[in-house]
């Protein structure tokens, strides 16, 4: 059985059925049916989808209209020793050429850098209609402590929050994107070849559905360029693209000086080198002695002027100020 396999597992290719309705675009709406059992059979595999870049379409059943139907037929599985014998794979998507399925190209790296993403606020969550309710329903605490931990505990609470809303509210938008220009292309074509009424507001309809990720898109890329001086509505997503690549290359570290004065290239040792600096800067090995350095700093009130300063207040200056606030 395969949930008591050991060894490395990937299971491939066309499975005949899709996932959720996610999966799915035109003809009926789909079923507990179709989806229960496929599911049921992959749990009980211990297998887990593998992901993939591209459209999520891998097959059209060539039609157009009202029979359109695109599905995510095809996909990549495996088991938990797979991925960890190759931690670095990716599946992608390729073109419909030839066939109704999309090839699927498969790239098994043994090594990929661990990178850890840091928790990125969208400017574009604010516009969403929904947004303000989450934040509001995810910012309560059920105990009492200090200011500090409750705000920090706030925080945390909904930057989770956050990250399950906005992938149930958006998913992958360029994921979505892909997809959605394949099936504008079917259509476009099909209104080219009878450009009837039905097919021209079909058409219309999967336009509008790709303009809506479109803007997203460019609203992502917008906020990740930092160029806030780009209007509105001039979408160039491969400046925006570029704009990224060259800042982080910018803030690219190829090499630094250690603590003896030695250039160091390795990422690792960088990376380790930065953490000593950081450490012995808020480290004290030493209670200090000597406070010579605030002679320095120079006085601009004098000791009169500083024994005014401290001086209690008399009730009668009490009173004239109560008067000058009323």
């Amino acid at each position: 059985m395969a949930r008591d396999m050991t060894v490395p597992l990937f299971v491939g290719g066309d499975f005949n059925v899709i996932w959720d309705e996610e999966e799915k675009y035109g003809g009926f709406p789909v079923s507990l049916n179709e989806t229960d059992d496929f599911r049921h059979c992959i749990n009980t595999c211990n297998l887990v989808d593998l992901g993939f870049k591209g459209s999520i379409f891998t097959w059209w059943n060539g039609r157009a209209e009202e029979d359109c139907i695109f599905k995510m037929l095809d996909r990549c599985l495996s088991n938990v020793e797979f991925q960890h014998t190759f931690p670095g794979i990716e599946v992608t998507h390729l073109s419909k050429i030839g066939s109704d399925h999309s090839p699927m190209q498969l790239k098994c790296d043994i090594e990929v850098p661990l990178v850890k993403k840091p928790f990125r606020f969208l400017n574009l969550w604010v516009e969403h209609e929904s947004f303000k309710e989450t934040v509001r329903e995810n910012w309560k605490a059920d105990f009492s402590a200090s200011l500090f931990v409750m705000f920090n505990y706030k925080l945390k609470k909904l930057k989770k929050a956050l990250l399950v809303w906005s992938r149930a509210t958006y998913g992958d938008i360029f994921q979505k994107i892909a997809s959605l220009e394949e099936v504008v292309l079917v259509h476009e074509a099909q209104f080219e070849t009878n450009p009837i009424k039905l097919n021209r507001e079909i058409l219309h309809k999967v336009q509008a559905d790709l303009i809506k990720f479109l803007a997203l898109e460019e609203k992502y890329w917008k906020q990740k360029s930092g160029m806030a001086w780009f209007k509105d509505g001039d979408r160039n997503t491969n400046f925006f693209h570029t704009q990224v690549k060259r800042r982080r290359k910018r803030l690219h570290l190829k090499r630094i000086q250690n603590s003896q004065g030695m250039w160091i290239e390795e990422d690792e040792e960088i990376a380790m080198e930065a953490v000593n600096f950081y450490k012995e800067q808020f480290k004290e090995t030493t209670m200090p002695t000597s406070f010579h350095i605030l002679d320095r700093v120079p006085t601009l009130v004098d000791m009169e002027q500083n024994s005014e300063l401290m001086k209690q207040p008399t009730k009668d200056e009490v009173k004239k100020c109560s008067v000058w606030f009323e």
